[in-house]
């Protein structure tokens, strides 16, 4: 990698933990029907504060998406690789601004801890990398798959009134459908059941706690 590319990798990191992602897509908006069920105004505090809750871990799983497609994208060699980790990045790095976006709505925040969640997931996705592009292949495929049933468990907590974040998160789980399909297609190989234990454990810990902090 060229020294022009991690700063480019820098850059995005920095950006990704200081909350200045770019959006490529526009944010997703509740269908027209649903469109007056749509207001924050409409939910009550506690329901408001579950949803920030919620929308505070899927920004935290956007900046560790971030992290680790561009620890993954460091580590191969192929050429084909790299621009499909840049790609599923980009997605990515729409979720991570409507996200922080819609926290803003909710008068809330992103968590505290984000530097750590991206530095641990750096780390992960070097390792993932650095095992072959077929290993690191089935690790997206398998993280992918796992955030997709979590954000199917967002969308049947959800308050009912906030059709603003239900939109973004299945949009979201749609995108993140794709790419784990896509790492399928491009040879990844099935982690063993101990590993992807180990994910989920790891996942639990993090949501648990960015729903809070």
């Amino acid at each position: 990698m060229t020294l022009d590319e991690l700063i480019t990798e820098f850059d995005r990191g920095l950006r990704s933990i200081a909350g200045v992602s770019r959006m490529s897509r526009p944010v997703p908006q509740p269908r027209s029907g649903d469109a007056n069920g749509a207001a924050t105004s409409e939910m009550t505090l506690p329901e408001r504060a579950h949803a920030a809750g919620l929308m505070r871990v899927n920004h935290v799983g956007e900046i560790c998406a971030q992290a680790l497609y561009q620890a993954q994208k460091i580590a191969t060699r192929s050429p084909q690789l790299k621009d499909a980790f840049e790609h599923a990045a980009r997605e990515e790095e729409d979720h991570l601004a409507w996200t922080a976006a819609r926290l803003r709505e909710l008068d809330s925040r992103p968590s505290l801890l984000n530097p750590l969640w991206y530095t641990g997931a750096l780390a992960i996705g070097f390792a993932a990398g650095c095992l072959g592009d077929k290993v690191s292949l089935g690790f997206m495929a398998e993280t992918e798959r796992q955030v997709e049933r979590h954000l199917e468990g967002h969308l049947q907590t959800l308050p009912e009134a906030d059709r603003h974040s239900r939109a973004i998160v299945e949009q979201m789980r749609d995108d993140e459908r794709m790419h784990g399909q896509s790492a399928i297609n491009a040879g990844g190989v099935e982690l063993p059941m101990p590993v992807k234990a180990l994910m989920r454990a790891a996942s639990k810990v993090m949501t648990q706690t960015a729903y809070y902090v």
